[in-house]
């Protein structure tokens, strides 16, 4: 595979036909609720305004089992590591964006197309930890760290900022992410997310298996499943000491990071958004992004 595909256009792409995404912000309750978030504004307080400045961060490593070299595997022309920061330059709410890599193979690749590249050690266990790394390495501080996978080529801007919104709204989140409508044909495969919520907009848990599961032990059509898309946000104090906290049980199980947050009693903003999630886990997923975008007449 080559190191990088050659590509005459590295400016981002447009965007996805101008689709609205639904933001659902669910109001902290009232009492004790206020209270903790009026002690935790006050305890991240900055000048800017309450977690004002925010990085966004693509992991981005070439060893898997499922596909291996993926973040350079073409899609119409341009590695996917490029096609996902094309993307993600589009966010208004990001100050920096960077690339983490522990692969010279991948720095050189996203150096030509013109991205900031962090190197981080080959040692981080997953990619959290590789953005945590990526963070102490940069000659600036943040207030929020964005997660992005790098197989999401068309990840939506609009929800990488929606997501910086979560953390910026609710002060007693550490956390935040993104779910979307699941597809029927999608409840079964382990590779599609699947998270419950609570009546707040606050994560209850993740599962590689269809929650809720009902006695039947068929999918409810009534019922609107959730599944979960490959974002993460951080507030940066938060993401320092993620990597210190042991595995957790379900988190091993599952073999999902976010679940190590729940278990040790953090909190995690979740918001719904209108999306037709197309992340990229196999190298028979490049042909449909492929399709996908030349039905949208994405360049």
């Amino acid at each position: 595979m080559p190191i990088c595909p050659p590509s005459s256009d590295s400016a981002p792409s447009p965007g996805l036909g101008g689709r609205a995404l639904i933001f659902h912000f669910h109001g902290l309750a009232l009492g004790a609720a206020v209270a903790a978030a009026a002690a935790a504004a006050y305890l991240y307080r900055r000048p800017g305004g309450f977690r004002s400045r925010a990085v966004g961060i693509i992991p981005a490593r070439f060893a898997s089992s499922r596909f291996e070299g993926k973040p350079l595997a073409p899609i119409l022309g341009k590695p996917m590591i490029q096609r996902t920061w094309e993307r993600v330059m589009l966010a208004s709410s990001l100050d920096h964006v960077v690339v983490a890599t522990d692969d010279e193979r991948i720095a050189e690749c996203c150096r030509g197309f013109g991205a900031d590249v962090i190197m981080t050690s080959e040692s981080c266990r997953n990619g959290s930890e590789r953005c945590c790394e990526a963070l102490q390495k940069l000659d600036k501080n943040y207030d929020i760290v964005v997660n992005i996978q790098g197989d999401e080529p068309l990840i939506e801007p609009e929800i990488i900022d929606g997501v910086v919104m979560a953390l910026q709204r609710t002060p007693d989140a550490v956390f935040s992410t993104a779910v979307t409508a699941l597809k029927p044909e999608d409840a079964s495969d382990t590779n599609r997310v699947k998270c419950v919520l609570d009546n707040q907009g606050y994560a209850i848990y993740f599962s590689r298996g269809l929650i809720p599961f009902n006695k039947s032990g068929k999918v409810n059509p009534q019922f609107p499943y959730l599944l979960h898309l490959g974002i993460a946000g951080f507030d940066s104090k938060f993401l320092k000491i993620y990597p210190e906290l042991p595995p957790t049980p379900l988190q091993l199980e599952e073999d999902l990071e976010q679940l190590k947050v729940l278990e040790n009693g953090y909190r995690m903003k979740v918001i719904k958004v209108d999306h037709d999630a197309h992340g990229v886990d196999a190298p028979e997923d490049v042909e449909k992004i492929e399709a996908l975008m030349r039905a949208r007449n994405i360049q």
